[in-house]
């Protein structure tokens, strides 16, 4: 079914657009669909979003004073359209949204600027696309009428629903949340009409949890079929590297977890090593020359756990067939990187190759390796098995903990993991090698070899941008925004968490690393890493385009290709490898030397146009902003869900131990009340300020703490105290506390 959204995208990408062509691009043939069709056209025309031209060809108007914008509401009432490109945001009274809800994508219309501290006013003219067409909800009876009543509370309305739904009335006992569809949207005046489609009961009862999950963060096609099927592949003009040993790190258990790349090393008597990282020949089995083609990846982008196996993205015979299988050959699409005797980078080049996996290297291996005591005696159990690969082991393992060392010499912080006690959700809480959503890295750990193969893909990321955007050639990748420094100000409020030997810069402030460091008590420092989390706004993908985009000498962009099985953005970037690779003119008309264009520098020595005018093209097709957006929006929703999927699942243990007492560290204040985080199961909840009935209790945000009027007795951040659990809300992934 189309959009309003998709009608104007395709009208935008023409210089005019015919009815009829329109009408193909949007995949209608019926006449009820193209009634439809007619009404949003009219209505856009006289919004005057687009026009109907002398030649009955359809086009964008450039200077409509609509602005293209998302609708955020608050639990509270409050809604604003958010725009791109950090522009201020537009705040929306309620009788101005004309049924938009929470998440829609919306044309707004500015009716009051904006001045001095106060946001510009605006009016939803257009819904250009619904965020979701399914609802979590209770049923209730209101005036002899059945509703649905959204459990999200940002959603401002109710839906009408048939007689028949009367049996899934709420029950706060079953805690019978039900899947509502939606028929009609509500128009004017008529109200919203849907009908349910499953009930989940959820109290004591964990079998609904995944997709009461999914669907509050708003995944409900996941089980369309993705019918991408493999294309075969050459094996011919690929570098065999299938006699020298290969190595999977690997942390993850489950079996369709994202294939990961395996890692190579080669010692030079010139005191040279090269570090060959061979990544899955994904893009290389794909067929991403068209639109119709990418029409597959349309509302998947991203592979993310579930409680007991993966969601993927790509279909199971692409991940099967590109797979490293230990002891077998597999065709990869590789980096080698040259390193000095200490181990820094002087050389890299990009090759296809012929690739065996020797060893599938384990936590345990990892483990055993780093606290044996002496290199020279292998006298573990765990490591006499391999025994012949522990050299080159050991030489990599080395070579990762100097690339983290240098990471963070650039500016980049290491935080280490929170710890895991539900065994439901261990997927959940490995190092996920691909990520660079967070502006932090996850400390090396000898319980999770997937830090240490972080630290390599993100120098081999980082080498791929580079070497495109010296070329001229797109890239989706993450911008680094270097928040390095930390203000006093935020520092006062939370003095109690460091040292008194605090050293401020002339400008008052201090590093992350430094203040870390100034932090002896481990349950401080925990509550502080939370804080500095929290605090850090996640990094989006964003089209990178041309050469002077981005300052080089940062050394803060990454454009993730290594691990093609985990999302769209590295799948995207490694078909732009293997195009250059085997598409990028090596020399021009005039120039009969050829030049090894995937070589280091090699650029200075080109000047002519890798791609021909159909590359080109067909990378323009993969690279722009209309697609980068949706994977954003993707990548997102997959975020909400796997915080949500912890949070139900830690409101679910918490649950077992209603009434009983735990020391706690409270690591956020508010006006509210403030959170505690129980370290003997890892959940946070919260103690009301209600519940602190001895005295009246004011919230003073400078110093960040609750302090009574009469007794002057203060609650703040980093202060340990005893509570008890009192009520769990599965609904809110909520834990109330109170003192004891």
């Amino acid at each position: 079914m189309f959009s309003t959204s998709s009608i104007i995208d395709n009208i935008n990408q023409e210089e005019g657009l015919e009815y009829k062509k329109l009408c193909r691009l949007l995949k209608i043939s019926k006449k009820s669909d193209k009634d439809k069709l007619d009404i949003a056209l009219l209505a856009l025309e006289k919004l005057q979003i687009i026009n109907k031209n002398e030649e009955n060809k359809y086009t964008h108007l450039k200077d409509s004073k609509h602005l293209v914008a998302k609708i955020r509401c608050s639990s509270k009432g409050y809604c604003f359209a958010v725009r791109e490109n950090t522009k201020e945001d537009i705040y929306i009274k309620e009788n101005l949204l004309n049924h938009a809800w929470n998440g829609d994508k919306v044309l707004v219309r500015i009716i009051k600027d904006g001045y001095r501290r106060k946001s510009p006013e605006g009016i939803v003219d257009c819904i250009l696309e619904r965020s979701n067409q399914i609802l979590l909800s209770k049923v209730e009876i209101i005036n002899n009428q059945v509703y649905a009543i959204p459990i999200d509370d940002r959603i401002l309305a109710k839906i009408k629903l048939p007689k028949k739904d009367e049996k899934y009335k709420y029950d706060q006992e079953d805690k019978n949340i039900v899947k509502v569809e939606i028929d009609m949207f509500p128009i004017g005046q008529e109200e919203g009409i849907g009908h349910v489609i499953k009930e989940l009961k959820l109290n004591n009862n964990e079998n609904f949890d995944t997709e009461f999950v999914l669907s509050k963060s708003y995944f409900n096609n996941l089980k369309k079929p993705n019918d991408i099927k493999p294309k075969d592949i050459t094996k011919e003009k690929r570098l065999d590297l299938s006699e020298k040993n290969s190595y999977m790190f690997k942390s993850w258990k489950t079996d369709n977890s994202p294939i990961l790349p395996i890692i190579q090393i080669e010692n030079h008597q010139n005191e040279t090593t090269k570090l060959w990282i061979h990544t899955n020949a994904i893009a290389e089995r794909i067929n991403l020359n068209s639109k119709k083609s990418l029409e597959i990846f349309s509302d998947k982008f991203e592979s993310f756990p579930l409680l007991n196996r993966w969601q993927n993205y790509l279909s199971e015979n692409i991940c099967n067939t590109s797979k490293f299988n230990l002891g077998e050959k597999n065709e990869a699409i590789s980096l080698c990187i040259c390193l000095n005797s200490e181990n820094e980078i002087i050389n890299w080049s990009f090759h296809l190759t012929l690739v065996k996996c020797s060893l599938i290297v384990e936590n345990k291996h990892i483990e055993a390796l780093i606290t044996r005591k002496s290199k020279t005696r292998i006298t573990s159990r765990v490591l006499k098995p391999i025994k012949e690969y522990i050299e080159d082991i050991d030489q990599i393992l080395e070579i990762a903990s100097v690339f983290r060392k240098n990471q963070i010499s650039k500016g980049k912080h290491e935080i280490s993991r929170t710890v895991n006690n539900i065994e439901s959700l261990e997927e959940f809480f490995v190092c996920n090698p691909g990520e660079y959503s967070k502006e932090y890295f996850e400390a090396l750990s000898n319980t999770d070899c997937q830090t240490y193969l972080s630290s390599i893909l993100y120098e081999a990321d980082l080498i791929w941008f580079k070497h495109s955007t010296k070329f001229g050639l797109k890239s989706a990748a993450y911008i680094s925004k270097e928040l390095d420094l930390i203000n006093l100000s935020e520092i006062i409020k939370y003095s109690e968490l460091v040292s008194n030997n605090l050293e401020l810069n002339d400008d008052g402030n201090l590093t992350f690393r430094q203040i870390l460091d100034l932090c002896i008590d481990e349950d401080k420092k925990r509550v502080l890493n939370k804080l500095f989390i929290n605090a850090l706004i996640d990094n989006e993908v964003t089209l990178i385009s041309c050469k002077s985009d981005i300052n080089h000498s940062k050394n803060s962009t990454v454009a993730p290709w290594t691990l093609p099985s985990y999302d769209f953005t590295n799948l995207i970037n490694q078909y732009n490898v293997f195009n250059m690779i085997v598409n990028g003119k090596r020399a021009n008309k005039n120039n009969t030397n050829y030049i090894n264009i995937m070589e280091m520098d090699s650029d200075k020595k080109v000047n002519w146009e890798i791609y021909n005018s159909s590359i080109k093209k067909n990378m323009d097709l993969l690279f722009n902003n209309l697609l980068i957006d949706k994977l954003n929006e993707y990548k997102n929703k997959a975020k909400q869900y796997k915080a949500n999927m912890k949070s139900i699942k830690q409101v679910r243990k918490a649950n077992d131990f209603i009434g009983n007492i735990y020391n706690g560290i409270i690591i956020a204040v508010q006006s509210y009340g403030f959170f505690v985080e129980i370290a003997d199961f890892n959940v946070e909840g919260l103690v009301h300020v209600s519940t602190l009935n001895n005295d009246w209790y004011e919230y003073r945000s400078r110093q960040n703490l609750l302090i009574g009027r009469k007794s002057k007795k203060s609650y703040k951040v980093g202060d340990k105290i005893e509570i008890k659990v009192i009520k769990v809300d599965i609904l809110k992934y909520q834990i109330d506390l109170e003192l004891i």
